[in-house]
């Protein structure tokens, strides 16, 4: 069953066949050159189902998008979804504008979340199902570790002494909102690929 993940970030495809790997039905495919939407949704759920319904109406194919990003309490929710966006520059300098932000925050108001918004376009590009799973935990007062993007080294997961980038990839994507998001994903699909076989 080809399905085509709605994005030209080939990490991202790497990490979701990884977890994938017990499922040799599913052949996973990069969205193809040309692929750019607008992400002009106010939600990550809106920003998913935009992106699953291009690539679909432009591949003809099933689709499987993604829109993640960092909800922190005392900011009210920010970065939120301009996580990615939240300034100029690098994921380090993203990391610092927020440390920065956080730093008369004390310990026990840390709170924060990475969230996942999973969206399933059926070829024709209406949206057949979702999924929104959260990671939660504390931002840090400093980075750590090497793994990972974003604002994972300063994001400690609950009952988790490390930071999000100083876990290994296979516990990080098994613990993550995005591993979690793809599993009931993964679900859905094998349903459909049973019923595509039923026919």
């Amino acid at each position: 069953m080809k399905v085509v993940l709605a994005t030209a970030n080939p990490g991202k495809l790497t990490e979701l066949k990884s977890l994938a790997s017990s499922e040799p039905w599913l052949d996973l495919v990069l969205a193809p050159e040309g692929f750019n939407p607008e992400e002009t949704g106010k939600t990550f759920v809106e920003n998913a189902k935009i992106k699953a319904r291009a690539a679909a109406q432009l591949t003809g194919l099933m689709s499987v998008a993604d829109d993640s990003g960092l909800i922190v309490e005392a900011l009210n929710g920010r970065p939120g979804i301009r996580s990615a966006r939240y300034c100029e520059g690098t994921d380090a300098d993203r990391r610092e504008k927020l440390l920065g932000e956080l730093a008369s925050t004390p310990d026990d108001r840390r709170q924060a979340a990475f969230i996942c918004t999973m969206a399933v376009a059926d070829p024709d590009g209406s949206i057949a199902y979702t999924s929104i799973r959260y990671w939660e935990g504390t931002i840090g007062r400093e980075a750590h570790g090497t793994s990972g993007f974003g604002y994972d080294p300063i994001f400690y997961p609950i009952n988790c002494s490390v930071t999000a980038a100083e876990l290994d990839a296979q516990e990080k994507n098994r613990l993550s909102h995005r591993g979690q998001a793809w599993i009931q994903v993964l679900g859905f699909l094998r349903q459909q690929n049973q019923l595509l076989g039923k026919v």
